[in-house]
């Protein structure tokens, strides 16, 4: 068992407490509570706290449990989601003034799992404005870094990444299209997953990209990822892109070791000329512990990644704006700049030139299963530099979301989603000034497991994930 305050305890022992009598679900939800209510005005990670709702969910766990009905590890542990994700009742903003009075009236098939598996659900996350990126003036408050409250938590899972790094909840959900999970766990200094494409339903989750969208687990220790995606994968009749491939026991053989692994390096990504330096010599760290743990690591190369951030824009983009076309022209006024500006931009595109980014991207996809024909995994940093100030993390000109600052550092995260592939963000150290630097690992398609034992052997051998924001 850690030393760790009861808010920063990983998942595996705060069930393990629930379990043996010395935690009562009641006791940790008010925990969370108590911390959510200390803390959220400066860090804005919450539009809405569920408070009473929650300590119902935490009473009836008591009574579960105690008559007998264990549903499984995350029973009575209280979670956050990206408020993305309908919840009855409850509002849905998706971070927007558009939606600032939408209350679903149903749960998303993914809070419906949640609640099977005995979670608390705590409250909706922030976020980037319809999960986009760059915003500059989000309606709900500013999302801010644990580790440094003038930074940026990074986006869309602003708030996911804030709850999880700051022990405002247990474990969150967030959406990832183009390293909307990633960023912020990379940037928070948590551990962050994408899942394969399908493998996690998001019937009842606000649309960004339909064939890039996923919605994926973001925590403090890679097991307690390995929980939360048991919880939520599997085949939804609900979503017909929804896989119905098997699902494993994500959290079994995590000790498995890396030994005989091939891990593949792009140069790519470590000549990039806005790399930092103290983030490549982190990642290059970080790919060497697993050397050292029986793993191969090879440089190689991905020619086509240079042009993923573009291609990303010129797909991703058009899609959203076809699914805001309506609120676009009748409410224009409601979105933030940045969003608004992005998305009419995209409406203007040409279908040759959509056209021409889907040959693209076809072609990214195929260079990507190549190499891991060859390579077990992919690795590379999550994020070419460590959260920027919040100043220059929005979508203004010259800002970090715009032009080539943009485009450069969207080739970290845009592979993976344009191939569909699983991709973990795990914490490998910080930078000179003191914010996270996050590894990113891509796998074959449906090989989180694989990532999760890689990434479990990186954190074993390390004490990144025990170290946390002081709050």
């Amino acid at each position: 068992m850690s030393n760790a305050p009861l808010h920063f305890k990983p998942i595996t022992e705060q069930s393990a407490m629930l379990r043996s009598g010395e935690l009562s679900p009641v006791e940790l939800t008010q925990a969370y509570l108590d911390r959510i209510d200390a803390l959220n005005g400066e860090l804005g990670a919450y539009i809405t706290v569920m408070g009473e709702q929650a300590l119902a969910q935490a009473h009836q766990a008591t009574v579960d449990m105690q008559a007998g009905n264990d549903k499984g590890a995350l029973h009575g542990i209280p979670v956050g989601i990206k408020d993305i994700i309908y919840t009855d009742g409850v509002l849905t903003s998706g971070g927007s003034k558009v939606l600032a009075d939408f209350v679903p009236d149903s749960d998303s098939t993914i809070v419906r799992m949640l609640a099977a598996a005995g979670a608390v659900l705590l409250g909706k996350l922030n976020l980037s404005e319809f999960a986009v990126g760059g915003t500059i003036d989000h309606p709900f408050g500013t999302p801010r870094n644990p580790w440094n409250t003038n930074h940026t938590a990074g986006g869309s899972s602003s708030g996911s990444g804030i709850a999880a790094a700051g022990g405002l909840c247990a474990g969150a959900l967030g959406s990832d299209t183009g390293g909307s999970v990633r960023g912020p766990a990379g940037f928070c200094g948590i551990v962050g997953l994408r899942p394969t494409y399908g493998r996690v339903t998001r019937q009842g989750v606000l649309a960004m990209c339909w064939s890039m969208d996923t919605v994926g687990p973001m925590t403090r220790t890679v097991a307690d990822c390995a929980l939360m995606l048991n919880a939520i994968a599997g085949k939804d009749a609900l979503d017909p892109t929804s896989s119905d491939a098997p699902v494993p026991d994500y959290a079994a053989n995590l000790n498995a070791g890396v030994r005989g692994l091939r891990i593949g390096m792009p140069t790519e990504m470590f000549d990039y000329e806005g790399l930092d330096a103290d983030v490549r010599e982190s990642v290059l760290r970080a790919v060497s512990v697993l050397e050292e743990h029986g793993a191969t690591a090879d440089e190689m190369s991905l020619p086509m990644s240079e042009n993923s951030g573009a291609v990303f824009i010129g797909t991703a983009d058009v899609d959203c704006a076809a699914y805001h076309s309506d609120w676009l022209r009748t409410r224009p006024d409601d979105y933030d700049w940045s969003t608004r500006t992005r998305l009419e931009t995209a409406s203007l595109a040409p279908a040759w030139a959509y056209l021409r980014a889907q040959r693209a991207r076809e072609l990214i996809r195929r260079e990507l299963h190549a190499a891991l024909d060859e390579y077990d995994i992919i690795a590379l940093p999550t994020s070419p530099v460590a959260a920027p100030p919040i100043e220059e993390s929005t979508g203004k000109p010259g800002g970090y979301y715009q032009g080539k600052l943009d485009l450069g550092r969207r080739r970290y995260t845009s592979p993976a989603a344009l191939a569909g592939l699983p991709a973990l963000s795990v914490p490998c150290g910080f930078s000179d000034a003191g914010l996270p630097i996050g590894m990113q690992l891509i796998g074959k398609p449906f090989s989180e497991q694989t990532l999760f034992q890689v990434g479990q052997a990186y954190e074993t051998a390390t004490e990144w994930n025990t170290q946390h924001p002081a709050l």
